[in-house]
């Protein structure tokens, strides 16, 4: 079995299963007992009709007595069996599901600065292969511990009921067996944590080529990343083997040792029967029956003692990589919180400065951040790539943490509401327009309550984001399961999609993150006409660097390098700005280049 903080909480939770469980184990080790004296007695009574010393009436009897004592036993083997796999199997196999739980609930309160340093193929490996050692260190760990030392003791106590001098000799073979355990087991631990992360980036390989598989085969890059794949697939099958030889080398080891044992018992065995005949005290057939029998059941315990080295190396491994994860600080979190009754979306910067958390000191992407927001307002913020942006959403949504007093919404300090609340009352539709493997339907629904999504209102705000028309065209409509990541949707239509989840949410604060950069000029019209209708009275930012997306925005900040250059309306801009007025003539030039 394992300890941890992890799963500690867990064996009290479920003892009641481990205690049905060991119980049961524990009888069916006790009845399985009997099996070789019955049987011994059984040859010992056969022996006595040959020899003449029974009736065949008396022997019959006896048979018929110790064939049925044999059926009891094992109807309760068979029951115990059941029960054990129950309580024990059954136990492991709720912790797995809770552990896993835990990761997953973890994992979605973990700042963005996590995700930016592990990726996506080596958490899944965690989710999957290290979940499933834990389990079985847990369970089948439980069960060979328990068969290993109860079973074992009471089957060697047997045994030197039987014959002590036998039973002694065989303390030497379980002295070896345990050392070379002590002394594989630290080594088995290490190759299997090396094998555990040859897996992870394997999955990182696979996971990555086969979400970017458009971009490989455009750019006919297939035989690279199958060279790459190649690399990781030998580096991970060459740390399996070396963990396999490790794990081989004590189970033939463990196997040899029993196999000469064995051999020496029925040969010391044998020469006891003949020796003894005729005394007092006789060494019978029928003893070195159920002495070689109770031998035979002695030989799992001795083989479960390299099992167990084996399944609590890999799971002490696996347990040590998850408790990393449940170990990781969330950055994310609430203090001294104000709770404001609605917010409306007044939204001020004031001298704001931001570095993430993983950048040099002094390394700022937004320097010096000053301008206001009234509630109700539609603001453009405009910048080339690269200029902060994106980092202002970020801040906006709290994905990161602030130092106080520089980014209010309604007036108090963003650091002090709720985050849970803030991101409640903000639309968001980013850059990407991702979207989840499922209906259309169930992604547009995404942010109301179920009660609330109606198909009148989805269809409400796929008109309005101007994506409706092709919905229906699909042969499913609105249950139309998407692929992964949406791939089977055209980049404008993903983003139309994103853009109606936002506006089905109906917050007071709207953020869109260059989120009709997919669709042409008409298309962005359409839509930017009907938000202006929709969102009177609400707030709502509007992230580009095309100056159609924001020209008709009551006032524009113009970004660059971290830093405001101007706030005002496009036409104030274009009068002041000489940085925006730049960036007016350009795309002025680059329509009047494409229509040429």
């Amino acid at each position: 079995m394992l300890f941890s903080k992890a799963i500690n909480k867990y064996y009290l939770k479920f003892a009641p299963l481990f205690i049905i469980g060991v119980i049961a184990l524990l009888v069916v080790d006790i009845a399985q007992l009997e099996v070789p004296l019955i049987i011994g007695r059984l040859v010992d009574e056969l022996e006595a009709f040959r020899a003449g010393e029974m009736t065949r009436v008396d022997a019959l009897n006896a048979v018929s007595d110790i064939v049925m004592t044999l059926v009891f036993i094992s109807i309760a083997i068979v029951l115990g069996r059941f029960t054990w796999r129950i309580g024990i199997m059954g136990a492991s196999r709720r912790i797995a599901f809770e552990v896993r739980d835990d990761m997953f609930e973890h994992s979605l309160k973990l700042s963005n600065r996590f995700y930016s340093e592990k990726k996506v193929g080596g958490l899944m490996a965690l989710f999957i292969n290290d979940i499933e050692a834990i389990r079985r260190a847990v369970g089948p760990g439980l069960l060979m511990m328990v068969d290993a030392i109860f079973l074992g003791l009471l089957v060697f106590y047997r045994m030197y009921s039987i014959d002590a001098r036998m039973t002694l000799v065989l303390v030497f073979p379980l002295v070896a067996i345990a050392m070379a355990g002590i002394l594989i087991g630290n080594k088995m631990r290490r190759r299997f944590r090396d094998a555990q992360k040859a897996f992870e980036d394997l999955s990182d390989v696979v996971q990555e080529s086969l979400s970017g598989i458009t971009v490989i085969k455009a750019f006919v890059k297939e035989q690279l990343e199958i060279r790459h794949f190649l690399k990781a697939n030998k580096n991970t099958k060459d740390k399996n083997i070396r963990f396999v030889r490790m794990q081989m080398t004590l189970q033939v080891f463990v196997r040899g040792i029993v196999s000469l044992v064995f051999v020496l018992m029925i040969a010391f065995g044998t020469q006891r029967v003949s020796q003894t005949a005729g005394t007092a005290d006789p060494f019978t057939i029928g003893d070195l029956v159920a002495f070689l029998s109770y031998f035979g059941m002695l030989i799992w315990p001795m083989m479960a003692i390299s099992m167990i080295i084996n399944v609590r190396s890999r799971g002490k491994a696996s347990l040590q990589r998850i408790e990393e994860i449940l170990d990781e600080p969330i950055d994310i979190v609430d203090e001294n919180t104000v709770d404001i009754e609605e917010i409306k979306g007044d939204i001020d910067f004031k001298h704001l400065y931001f570095a993430y958390p993983d950048a040099d000191a002094g390394d700022d992407v937004l320097k010096d951040i000053s301008f206001s927001i009234k509630a109700g307002q539609t603001v453009g913020i405009l910048g080339r790539t690269g200029s902060g942006k994106t980092s202002i959403v970020d801040l906006l949504l709290r994905l990161y943490n602030l130092d106080k007093n520089q980014l209010f919404i309604d007036g108090v300090d963003i650091m002090r509401l709720p985050f849970k609340q803030v991101r409640e009352n903000i639309g968001y539709v980013p850059q990407d327009g991702f979207l989840f493997s499922d209906t259309i339907k169930n992604n547009i629904a995404l942010g109301v309550d179920d009660d609330r999504a109606h198909m009148d209102k989805i269809q409400e705000v796929s008109k309005l984001s101007d994506v409706h028309d092709n919905i229906v065209q699909f042969k499913e409509g609105y249950n139309t399961v998407i692929g992964e990541r949406g791939v089977t949707l055209s980049g404008g239509q993903k983003q139309r999609v994103s853009i109606a989840r936002a506006l089905a949410k109906n917050p007071p604060i709207l953020i869109m993150d260059d989120s009709v950069s997919a669709v042409d000029t008409s298309t962005e019209e359409k839509i930017l006409k009907n938000l202006k209708k929709i969102r009177q009275g609400k707030t709502t930012i509007m992230i580009a660097h095309r100056i159609s997306t924001v020209k008709n925005a009551d006032q524009i900040v113009v970004i660059d390098e971290g830093k405001v250059l101007d706030v005002g309306t496009h036409k104030e801009l274009e009068e002041r700005c000489e940085f925006y007025r730049d960036l007016v003539e350009r795309q002025q030039l680059e329509d009047e280049v494409e229509v040429a």
